[in-house]
């Protein structure tokens, strides 16, 4: 590993140890840190060349010995904040110490107390300032100090009118450390309060994108249920015209079938045949009526609805749905159930598309269940309609919900989704349970409307057995 390695390896470490500061005193610590490192090279550099352009040195050899010791403490503090932390940071005092006998013996070899390098006491106070609480700053002025009097003491300067020097000196000094503690407590205040303010902004950052993410999901979701009604009301409007243009060409023919069915003439083949066309006629009027009830606009008024209704007028539909030949539907909902109060196109629509997925999952012979029951703890009504299918797989089961997943390869995908947000709107819940090769089952929990007598409920005519009609195994329980 080469020398490029290694500066990239301890960049990436800094990069690290940085991402994981969230202190605010470790990040003060990092960005004091970047200002001492400076310092104390500028220092390095400064004394190098005073060493080489000065004269009258007391020992050349060992000051510039003394600089590369400074140069070495340098490199350690300069690698410590690359790797985001602070040399010695639980040893400040000790530090100072070593600070203050390196600056001392660098004077003493230099020219004693006229040395340039006793500025480098400023220099050390300046940065425990930067770094570390006032207390350790007066400390570190208190042992500046005694090195400063042992230094004139060991170079013989020591009597009273040769003192005012040293006293004006510790005096600075004194000043330099107020000066410094007081302006670093000041900007780490200001950097504390400016922390606080970028996490706060960070949080309602963060709160606003998570409020456009949900505001974004709502409106899609939205848009998915719109999407859904908008076919649902273009199929009614469909279904109304077919009923329309099959209407009046029927109704001309009924016209005309009641006028032969008059004739005074007829032999028994003629009228038997005659008969046996107005039933089918009769028939097909029953199917264009259920398909113009069905078709009306959809309401959006709420009322009180009787469960047992809806699931009346959904198997008058599905009688007619090409896959329901060759399947058994039995309910089981009573007629004195307790009504729900919703809107009634909107319980249509979900018993309808689950009667639907129903007979898409299972095969020729299947059976289907529709039962409702009352449950007086909690006050609601459970509605289960359950399938003897194929089942869902586990993989899909999570997605069951998800607007436009689907595994018809015609299937919109909205359908289920759809009927979650009307049980929602309800105020119920939807669940199913299923096993793949087994069925599923899905169960609805409607919260009941307060009570009100409940009139007789009256069976559609369609729904009534007919003798000419062919068998399609659509079984209906003898309480519907």
């Amino acid at each position: 590993m080469n020398f490029a390695d290694w500066r990239n390896l301890i960049r990436q470490a800094l990069e690290q140890a940085r991402a994981r500061s969230t202190d605010p005193s470790d990040r003060w610590d990092l960005a004091a840190g970047r200002i001492i490192v400076r310092m104390r090279w500028l220092g390095i550099l400064m004394g190098i060349l005073l060493v080489e352009t000065r004269d009258g040195l007391a020992n050349p050899s060992a000051v510039r010995a003394f600089l590369a010791l400074g140069a070495g403490f340098a490199s350690l503090d300069t690698a410590w904040y690359f790797l985001g932390e602070v040399f010695l940071k639980r040893l400040p005092l000790a530090v100072s110490a070593l600070e203050a006998l390196f600056i001392g013996l660098l004077c003493y070899h230099d020219t004693g107390l006229e040395s340039p390098f006793r500025w480098y006491y400023l220099m050390s106070l300046i940065c425990v300032a930067i770094r570390y609480s006032p207390r350790v700053a007066w400390a570190t002025w208190a042992i500046d100090s005694l090195s400063l009097v042992s230094l004139a003491v060991a170079v013989g300067r020591v009597h009273p009118e040769q003192n005012t020097g040293i006293v004006m000196t510790i005096v600075m000094l004194a000043w330099a450390t107020w000066a410094s503690s007081a302006l670093a407590g000041w900007l780490k205040q200001a950097s504390g309060e400016l922390q606080r303010l970028n996490d706060r902004l960070r949080q309602a950052s963060e709160e606003l994108e998570a409020r456009v993410a949900e505001r974004s999901e709502a409106l899609r979701l939205a848009q998915a249920r719109v999407i859904h009604q908008e076919k649902m009301a273009a199929f009614g409007l469909l279904s109304a015209g077919i009923a329309h243009e099959i209407g009046n060409p029927m109704a001309a023919i009924s016209s005309l079938l009641q006028i032969l069915r008059r004739r005074k003439d007829q032999a028994p083949y003629e009228a038997e045949k005659l008969a046996l066309i107005d039933s089918q006629l009769q028939r097909i009027s029953r199917t264009v009526r259920e398909l113009v009830h069905f078709s009306r606009p959809a309401s959006d008024v709420v009322d009180h609805v009787a469960l047992h209704e809806i699931v009346v007028e959904v198997l008058g539909i599905l009688k007619y749905y090409h896959r329901t030949s060759g399947r058994t539907i039995t309910t089981d909902v009573p007629a004195d159930l307790p009504r729900i109060r919703a809107v009634r196109d909107h319980l249509n629509q979900i018993v309808l598309n689950l009667v639907f997925n129903a007979i898409d999952a299972t095969a020729d012979g299947g059976k289907i269940r529709i039962q409702g029951r009352y449950h007086q703890d909690p006050n609601e009504i459970e509605l289960t309609i359950a399938d003897d299918g194929r089942g869902i797989r586990l993989v899909d089961q999570c997605r069951m919900f998800q607007p436009y997943f689907t595994t018809k390869p015609s299937g919109t995908g909205l359908g289920l989704y759809v009927c979650r947000q009307i049980m929602t709107d309800l105020g119920g819940r939807m669940h199913f349970e299923t096993e793949e090769g087994r069925g599923t089952s899905f169960r609805l929990h409607f919260p009941v409307a307060p009570v009100r007598p409940l009139g007789r409920v009256l069976h559609p005519p369609e729904m009534q057995a007919d003798d000419n009609e062919p068998t399609q195994r659509v079984e209906v329980a003898a309480d519907v």
